[in-house]
């Protein structure tokens, strides 16, 4: 297993972790998901660490609160081995303060997930949304009092956008606080906007990419093909998609890509789309779910080896998509970050 840098600190992270969203299946989303329970998470995690995935990540609204239950039951005796990162800001109930990152939810959301976990401390903190009616300031000193308590090691956040993460990042630097030094985000082949604004960030930043939904809500798994119907056991055909749609005529180009690249390497479908994720500049780590044993091993088997730069072009051509303004505008400017060229 490769581990790299999380952006800006000293963390080494496995660039697999384990997503947990398919742990406890406690709403009709979430069981499109999956509804793993503690004697199969154990098995999961096994598989994991046997693999070297020693990075597990879930959220305090996945399942309301059920899957951290689990995830903390499979992990007991073990936590010594293991990176956990969590999330908070979505509702938990009917609180008017039960959500959000206002210091009075932060706090008691931290505790309420440490009890969950069955463990002192989080390893990765992640601010699951961008709270617009809390004042950054009230927000990273929250966070920065967490990380002096013991209680939290290092804090990312997630679906931010470009101008929210650059505020925070700002006032972290001006008061001396934690910062965050990875970005939860949306991005696949199918989905490639995070490259506009959130890719040239993370590189000036220093701030890692951890990808959410690395095979676009199960698009690119191979199991959707040009003029046959969803499978009735995807995510997709059960309600558990997220994000616009892509318009059949891309998809299907990429797929094509795909298809053609899976036969030169001998690898699936999916793993070739993970692969190319994982030789994008920023990108530290996906985030790998599975419902079962099989889709684990299928997605572990995504590294310990490279697509070659003639196949990661093909498939940068396939899946390319114009940009909206300004960034169509920049790509005219002769400037622009080596990497990004």
């Amino acid at each position: 297993m490769e581990y790299r840098q999380l952006g800006r600190s000293g963390l080494r992270i496995p660039v697999l972790s384990f997503g947990t969203a398919t742990f406890g299946g406690g709403n009709e989303f979430f069981k499109a998901w999956g509804s793993t329970q503690v004697d199969e998470a154990r098995r999961l995690l096994d598989i994991c660490l046997e693999a070297g995935v020693t990075l597990f990540d879930t959220a305090n609204v996945y399942s309301q609160g059920m899957s951290e239950e689990i995830l903390g039951k499979a992990l007991a005796g073990r936590r010594g081995e293991v990176l956990l990162s969590t999330k908070a800001t979505f509702p938990m109930g009917e609180d008017p303060n039960g959500y959000g990152s206002s210091r009075q939810n932060l706090v008691r959301a931290c505790e309420d997930s440490l009890r969950r976990l069955g463990t002192d401390h989080i390893d990765i903190y992640h601010m699951h949304g961008f709270d617009a009616h809390t004042p950054v300031e009230e927000t990273l000193r929250t966070l920065d009092d967490l990380v002096q308590s013991g209680k939290v090691r290092y804090i990312a956040c997630s679906n931010f956008s470009g101008w929210h993460l650059m505020k925070s990042l700002s006032v972290s630097e001006r008061y001396g606080w934690a910062r965050y030094v990875g970005h939860q985000a949306y991005y696949s082949l199918a989905n490639r906007e995070f490259e506009w604004e959130l890719l040239p960030l993370g590189l000036d930043q220093g701030v890692g990419a951890i990808v959410w939904s690395p095979l676009s809500a199960g698009l690119l798994s191979g199991k959707i093909r040009r003029g046959q119907p969803l499978p009735e056991s995807s995510r997709l055909a059960q309600g558990g998609g997220q994000g616009p749609k892509v318009p059949d005529e891309l998809l299907f180009a990429i797929i094509d890509a795909l298809d053609e690249v899976a036969a030169e390497t001998g690898k699936s479908v999916a793993q070739v789309a993970l692969n190319w994720l994982l030789q994008r500049p920023t990108v530290v780590n996906l985030v790998i779910g599975a419902r079962n044993e099989e889709q684990l091993r299928q997605n572990l088997a995504a590294v310990g080896w490279n697509l070659t730069p003639e196949q990661v072009a093909k498939l940068d051509a396939a899946s390319d998509t114009p940009p909206i303004y300004p960034y169509w505008h920049q790509r005219n400017f002769p400037m622009l970050h080596p990497k990004l060229v």
